[in-house]
């Protein structure tokens, strides 16, 4: 009987679970959407229970479409998005928000209610800011914390846990309440390289409560990724997910750092392992995440990180991002007079909007390599959801320059292509940032659906001038899940051989020298915009 291994990836707005066998191959993969509420003030919330019964139904898809026993599974792994989830003593919701449903009990990451606790962290000027960039994000979670202090303190006052989606999911599985370093570390603060959280930070902010009880609340135990959690799956978790109790279970990942497990240091053609300090891992998908691991910590303004042990034990991890990705595409797209008739017409063909438009970018441009000139007289700064590197400016927004009155679908596909190439230079500032720190790379491996897109991909490179590269798997972040498993159950001895064993490298974009000189200037305008939308918000900000 062959081995398999479960991951289960936690989205923004949906859950799946994909199956592995031994070699990294995907055997099946289910997913279930998750519910969200948004309301006025940033407010984005879901349900912790919602989100077990969607895993729980994923998993039982992925093993009936299959055909595998249920007994071949060794292990599973979890990641998810960095959301907040609240429970009191006896592990059940507590209302996070003005709703007062505890139902609702998951801030989700994009949430941005924090933002005047963001603003007041930073003005402190803590040393541990330090290691996130030298600024907060409200994405992470102190910001939100100390939002239910101020605004919801019946239920901070009730909470007995607080947790990270990825280790809520460990703990519903297992019963185990540590923490995995990679939650921690990347978005509460915790200084790994230390092993301590700092009691002083907690308290500088008015969080000191939080250090009550060797900050029982947030996580006493930490421990290193895929670390077996508990006695593995308890009785009434594997009940809901069909598998057999007892089933190791490994620290969990935040999603992106899933997808930088299950792409850097792949086996190349000849079996050998790349170096994964010289690639950049990019997950894309609703928001995007860069990841790059160094040997020495290295601070990067605007950059999160340096985190120690936070991907891969002994590298120090370096995470940039931004913000709105896939969601600015979808957004800014649907804006186009012509995006209802387009849309219309991809499903009359059993393609997605974006295979359409990629297409017609193609064939309006003669080849793939000229595509990107389509957007030669129209420019786009999608930062609909603030810059979170490397500016670490939350309050940025979206700039789009050289419209007209055109509203046809060649128009649509016009904005479509400098969409992208708008992505890909906020991609680029993040590079140029690492490497005026002494920090570059030789490849780009990319993950996420907007992978996919070979027109994206062809872009990146020539923005980048670097290689790009796609994971031979289609579902890297779940492999990154599957390979904690792995590692849990003793098949293989560490994150490093799971990589040789599970991750295989694909298809590879090289840079195209003559395109160069058009994405500098492209690059130059960007630059131009970005400047000028920080202006003109500073001239309304101005009293009078």
């Amino acid at each position: 009987m062959n081995d398999h291994f479960l991951g289960i990836d936690v989205g923004t707005g949906s859950a799946r679970a994909g199956l592995f066998d031994g070699a990294g191959r995907l055997v099946a993969v289910a997913k279930r959407p998750i519910r969200m509420w948004r309301e006025a003030g940033d407010i984005v919330e879901q349900s912790s229970e919602d989100i077990w019964q969607a895993v729980s139904a994923s998993v039982r898809e992925a093993l009936a479409t299959s055909g595998v026993s249920p007994t071949s599974v060794r292990g599973v792994g979890f990641d998810a998005t960095c959301s907040l989830v609240v429970l009191d003593a006896q592990a059940r919701p507590l209302a996070v928000g003005p709703s007062g449903e505890p139902e609702r009990n998951v801030i989700v990451w994009m949430d941005h209610r924090a933002m005047d606790q963001t603003r007041r962290i930073n003005a402190t000027g803590h040393a541990v800011l330090d290691f996130v960039g030298g600024t907060i994000s409200p994405e992470m979670e102190t910001p939100k914390l100390l939002w239910l202090k101020e605004n919801q303190p019946e239920t901070f006052a009730k909470a007995a846990h607080f947790f990270d989606l990825a280790d809520f999911l460990t703990f519903r599985a297992t019963g185990a309440a540590e923490r995995s370093v990679c939650t921690v570390t990347c978005k509460w603060t915790y200084l790994a390289h230390e092993r301590r959280w700092d009691r002083d930070y907690f308290e500088t902010i008015g969080l000191g409560e939080l250090a009550f009880d060797g900050f029982a609340r947030i996580g006493s135990r930490i421990v290193d990724i895929a670390t077996p959690l508990g006695n593995g799956l308890t009785a009434a978790a594997a009940d809901d997910l069909g598998l057999r109790p007892g089933l190791p279970v490994g620290a969990s990942l935040i999603d992106a750092h899933a997808g930088g497990v299950g792409t850097l240091g792949a086996a190349g053609a000849d079996g050998s392992a790349a170096d994964p300090a010289s690639e950049l891992a990019l997950i894309m998908g609703t928001s995007l995440c860069s990841m790059a691991l160094t040997r020495e910590p290295v601070f990067v303004d605007g950059v999160w990180g340096p985190y120690f042990g936070a991907m891969l034990p002994g590298y120090w991890l370096l995470e940039g991002g931004q913000s709105a990705y896939g969601a600015a595409l979808d957004h800014l797209i649907a804006l186009h007079p012509a995006h209802a008739a387009t849309l219309q017409a991809a499903t009359a063909e059993g393609a997605t909007i974006f295979d359409r438009l990629e297409a017609n970018a193609i064939r309006l441009a003669g080849s793939i390599d000229a595509a990107a000139e389509l957007a030669g007289r129209l420019h786009v700064v999608p930062e609909l959801l603030g810059n979170r590197a490397p500016e670490a400016d939350p309050h940025a927004t979206g700039v789009l320059a050289g419209l007209t009155l055109a509203a046809d679908e060649e128009d649509l596909t016009r904005l479509f292509v400098a969409v992208l190439c708008g992505l890909c230079y906020g991609t680029r500032q993040i590079i140029e940032a690492n490497r005026e720190k002494g920090v570059s790379f030789e490849t780009i491996v990319v993950s996420g659906g907007a992978a996919r897109s070979q027109l994206l991909r062809r872009i990146l490179s020539d923005a980048s001038g670097l290689d790009v590269a796609l994971p031979q798997t289609p579902e890297p972040v779940l492999l990154g899940a599957a390979m904690l498993g792995a590692v849990a159950s003793g098949a293989v001895p560490d994150l490093a051989a799971a990589a040789v064993a599970m991750c295989h490298r694909g298809a590879t974009i090289h840079p195209n020298p003559q395109a160069a000189d058009f994405h500098r200037r492209k690059y130059e305008a960007f630059r131009l915009l970005q400047q000028s939308e920080r202006r003109i918000r500073a001239l309304f900000a101005e009293p009078g």
